[in-house]
């Protein structure tokens, strides 16, 4: 099985497409190469769309902790923001344009988020940040020296395991909405506790699926849009990483 990356942003469908269309080019086409795909041009886009999403959660914010209930802004943003992900997945080309949307929406989703655990958990959010960035750094260090390397079989037991996540959080969420039934990844027991661990694990271990995916995009020159496209699945995958330190970080703090 030839899998690269659980992110849907960051699958071989869409790297492949935009490489095969940049192959029908006709060979007497002057070729522009400021209009590929590089590493450092990943690069700069994910920090523009880190500073759009910590500018959109900032306001979210301090308009919360000003009285305003931060839940309306923060599903509304969770909703755009998925929808843009599904319009990006099918119209990669659109990325430039809806790349930039994602951060501010999902800025608003993880403002109103932080903003909830914040005034039950005084410091947390700057735990769960600094939590996330720390793992960010070791897993780039770890990926750029080939301490860890993405082969194939590590590529199919992340995905493997993603999959599985992905379709537990789903199961669990239906049966809790129609029955009484309350998921074990809930509540602040020792097993709910050991079910984030293995989650942010999984969710780390994305991040070496995205650094190869995005290392070989810019190393088979993809068309310039990629590196929104790529910034924005880098994003998806931190966010997710956040929320997941979040969450472990509310269950421990509960039991003290």
């Amino acid at each position: 099985m030839n899998f690269s990356s659980k992110n849907p942003f960051l699958n071989n469908k869409t790297f492949s497409t935009a490489v095969s269309k940049k192959d029908q080019v006709h060979p007497a086409t002057i070729i522009d190469y400021n209009d590929e795909m590089t590493l450092s041009g990943t690069i700069n886009r994910s920090l523009i769309l880190f500073l759009l999403l910590t500018a959109s959660a900032t306001v979210i914010w301090w308009m919360t902790f000003n009285g305003m209930n931060p839940m309306a802004p923060a599903i509304g943003g969770a909703v755009m923001g998925l929808v843009l992900v599904l319009i990006a997945a099918f119209k990669p080309h659109y990325s430039p344009y809806l790349a930039p949307g994602y951060a501010l929406f999902e800025g608003l989703f993880i403002g109103g988020i932080s903003a909830l655990f914040e005034a039950k958990y005084p410091g947390i959010v700057i735990q769960a940040v600094g939590a996330t960035f720390v793992t960010f750094m070791v897993c780039l260090i770890l990926y750029k020296y080939k301490i860890v390397k993405v082969t194939e079989q590590f590529k199919s037991v992340v995905v493997a395991a993603t999959l599985a996540i992905a379709t537990y959080y789903l199961i669990s969420w239906v049966f809790s909405m129609f029955s009484s039934f309350t998921p074990v990844h809930y509540g602040n027991s020792l097993m709910s506790i050991g079910i984030s661990i293995f989650v942010i694990v999984i969710a780390a271990l994305n991040l070496f699926l995205d650094f190869d995916r995005i290392e070989k995009g810019a190393e088979q020159k993809m068309p310039k849009y990629m590196e929104w496209y790529s910034a924005m699945g880098l994003m998806i995958t931190l966010v997710w990483l956040y929320i997941e330190f979040l969450r472990l970080l509310s269950k421990m703090n509960s039991r003290n």
